[in-house]
C-alpha cells in the first residue's frame, strides 16, 4: 500500500489548522496504543498542537502493563529443572523484583527470544526431553496467535508446550480511566491494531456511559492528526462518539474469526495492571478444555512477593498523571541502555518513545 499521501506535509498542515481553530477549550486526549505513542513523538505532533489540547500516553504498551508478579512467575518457570522459556524480545529485558529473564539467561537459565508462538512449538518439537513454556503478554492483537499455538499443540499432541498468559484486554481499562479523577481524560485515541481485532463495538460504552469521545486510527502522522481533529471536533460541537478514521484497516465488527478464536481457548479474568490495580475481566486465562497447555496448570509456581522498584514511576506514567522527563530517574540512571522500569525497556513505552524522539532525552 502506498503510504505517501499519509505522509503529506500539505495535509498534515491543513489537519493542524483546523485542529487550532476547532480547539476550545481546554482538554486531554490519551493514546492508547504504544505505536502511536511512538508515532506522535517520532513526528513531533505534540509540538504542533494548541494550547488547548495535551496528548498524554497511557497503558498502551503490553510490556509496560505486566505487572512484578507476572514477569517474577516468568522467572520461576525458567528456574525449574529442564524447562526453556520462551517470549517475545522485549519482556525479558524488564527489571523485576529481584532478576530478569535476561539476567536468569545469564546466570545459565534457557531463555530463548522468538518471533511467533508457532517458533516455540517448532522448539518443543525438536526437545521432547524439556518442556517449553511460551510467556504470552500482549493485548487482544497477539491473542489469537497464541490461541492458534494452543490449538496446534493438541492437534499435534505435544505434551511438552504450554503457555503463561499474561494478556490483557484494552477497553475495560480505559473505563478505569474514566473513573480516576488524577487522570481527568477528555477523550481517548483508539489503539489501531487492538481494534483491526475487536472493532469499534467493545468501545461504545465510553461515549454512552461517560460521554467520551473516542476515535480509532492509524499510524502515520495524517491518520494521528486525523484522529486528534475528530475528537476536537466532537468536543466543541459537544457530542461523544467512537468514530474509525483508520477504515483502511478497521470494520466496525472487527475480525469474527480472530474473535471466535480467542473465545474458544480463552476466557475473562481479574487482571493486574500496573499502575492502575486490579481491573476486573480485563485478564484472559486459559479454558478448561485447553487446561493441559496451561503453564500454572501443569508446573505449578509460586513467585516471591513483589518488590517495586525504589523511585521508578512507570504506573504514573502509564495513567498519564506524570510525563516521563518528570520522574527523577529519566534520563539519568534510566536510558533505553540501561533501563530501570518497564516504560523505558520496550521500543513502545513512553519513556523509551520521550528519550529517543524528544528533546528531554538529550
Amino acid at each position: 500500500m502506498d503510504l505517501s499521501g499519509y505522509r503529506d506535509p500539505e495535509i498534515a498542515k491543513k489537519l493542524i489548522e483546523a485542529i487550532h481553530s476547532t480547539a476550545t477549550a481546554p482538554v486531554k486526549f490519551m493514546e492508547v496504543c504504544g505505536t502511536h505513542t511512538v508515532a506522535i513523538a517520532r513526528n513531533g505532533l505534540r509540538d504542533v498542537m494548541p494550547e488547548m489540547i495535551t496528548l498524554l500516553s497511557g497503558p498502551g504498551c503490553p510490556v509496560c502493563v505486566t505487572g512484578n508478579t507476572d514477569i517474577d512467575t516468568a522467572i520461576e518457570f525458567a528456574r525449574q529443572p529442564g524447562v526453556i522459556v520462551t517470549t517475545f524480545g522485549d519482556i525479558i529485558k524488564v527489571p523485576c523484583s529481584y532478576s530478569s529473564l535476561s539476567r536468569e539467561k545469564a546466570d545459565g537459565r534457557d531463555v530463548r527470544i522468538v518471533y511467533s508462538p508457532l517458533d516455540a512449538l517448532d522448539i518443543a518439537g525438536r526437545n521432547p526431553d524439556n518442556h517449553v513454556v511460551f510467556i504470552g503478554v500482549g493485548f487482544e492483537t497477539t491473542v489469537p496467535i497464541i490461541a492458534s499455538a494452543i490449538q496446534e499443540a493438541a492437534r499435534r499432541g505435544l505434551e511438552n508446550f504450554s503457555v503463561f498468559s499474561a494478556h490483557k484486554t484494552v477497553p475495560a481499562a480505559l473505563g478505569a480511566l474514566v473513573n480516576d479523577p488524577d487522570v481527568a481524560v477528555g477523550g481517548f485515541i483508539l489503539p489501531g491494531h487492538v481494534s483491526v481485532i475487536i472493532g469499534l463495538e467493545p468501545y461504545r460504552f465510553l461515549a454512552e456511559e461517560y460521554g467520551v469521545p473516542s476515535v480509532i486510527t492509524g499510524f502515520e502522522p495524517i491518520d494521528v492528526l486525523q484522529g486528534v481533529y475528530m475528537l476536537a471536533k466532537q468536543v466543541a460541537e459537544g457530542r461523544a462518539e467512537v468514530e474509525i478514521a483508520y477504515t483502511r484497516a478497521v470494520p466496525p465488527q472487527g475480525n469474527p474469526a480472530a474473535i471466535a478464536k480467542i473465545e474458544e481457548v480463552f476466557e475473562p479474568v481479574d487482571a493486574e495492571w500496573r499502575g492502575i490495580g486490579v481491573i476486573p475481566g480485563t485478564g484472559l486465562a486459559i479454558r478448561e478444555k485447553y487446561s493441559h497447555y496451561d503453564a500454572m496448570v501443569r508446573i505449578p509456581v509460586t513467585p516471591p512477593e513483589p518488590v517495586e522498584i525504589k523511585g521508578c514511576q512507570c504506573g504514573e506514567v502509564l495513567r498519564g498523571i506524570t510525563l516521563p522527563f518528570e520522574c527523577k530517574l529519566f534520563g539519568r540512571g534510566c536510558t533505553p541502555e540501561h533501563p530501570i522500569g518497564p516504560c523505558m525497556v520496550s521500543s513502545e513505552g513512553s519513556c523509551a518513545a520521550y528519550y529517543r524522539y524528544t528533546d528531554y532525552g538529550r
